[in-house]
């Protein structure tokens, strides 16, 4: 594989954040986990004075895992009532050898990504029942250095995300899009203000 399209997955092929979603859902069958509530609340403040990193503050975020009995169970009960999610316009164009590359942890996207056929994952290492990390939160130019480890020849045809902290990937494609709901910019004409829909 020498070319591909590179993908974005919350807010970009799917709508919402997943990560965020599936808390409200173990939210919903288990309010115990409203007890590291606390905790997060202080590590978000100290991710926002920047006395600590996103990749620490998730962690404590992913605390309420310890609580779930089985996660497993969980995410396929989410995807379940979940799968209607994913775009239309992606369901249009996806193709067999696209990757997924996002932040979101790999264990909540496996399984979506089996689902909708897509075998190439890149995403955040996560201890499903821990929260903790294996290496960085799969974010900005670390999305491009696990792309360069998993696909070092890999030449990116279109990318697609809905943020442009994604930059350092929208640089590297032949072809950079903004996704905004089911709308599809032109990076760089969303980027300097003037929004070219792509054709």
């Amino acid at each position: 594989m020498n070319f591909a399209n590179v993908y974005d997955f919350d807010k970009t092929i799917f709508d919402g954040d997943s990560t965020a979603k599936f808390y409200f859902h173990c939210l919903k069958r288990y309010p115990s986990i409203l007890v590291f509530l606390p905790l997060q609340g202080l590590y978000f403040m100290l991710y926002l004075a920047n006395i600590v990193t996103k990749t620490v503050f998730k962690e404590k975020m992913y605390l309420f895992l310890t609580r779930i009995p089985d996660v497993d169970s969980e995410i396929n009960l989410f995807w379940k009532k979940n799968m209607l999610g994913i775009k239309k316009w992606y369901k249009k164009n996806k193709k067999k050898d696209d990757i997924i590359i996002s932040g979101s942890p790999e264990f909540l996207l496996r399984p979506v990504c089996k689902k909708i056929g897509i075998s190439n994952l890149i995403a955040s290492r996560v201890d499903k029942k821990t929260g903790k990390y294996t290496g960085l939160n799969c974010i900005n130019s670390e999305k491009v250095n696990r792309l360069r480890e998993k696909f070092p020849n890999i030449r990116i045809k279109e990318f697609y995300s809905d943020s442009y902290i994604d930059e350092p990937l929208a640089l590297l494609a032949e072809e950079s899009y903004l996704v905004d709901g089911e709308n599809l910019y032109r990076w760089h004409e969303y980027k300097n203000g003037v929004k070219i829909l792509k054709k």
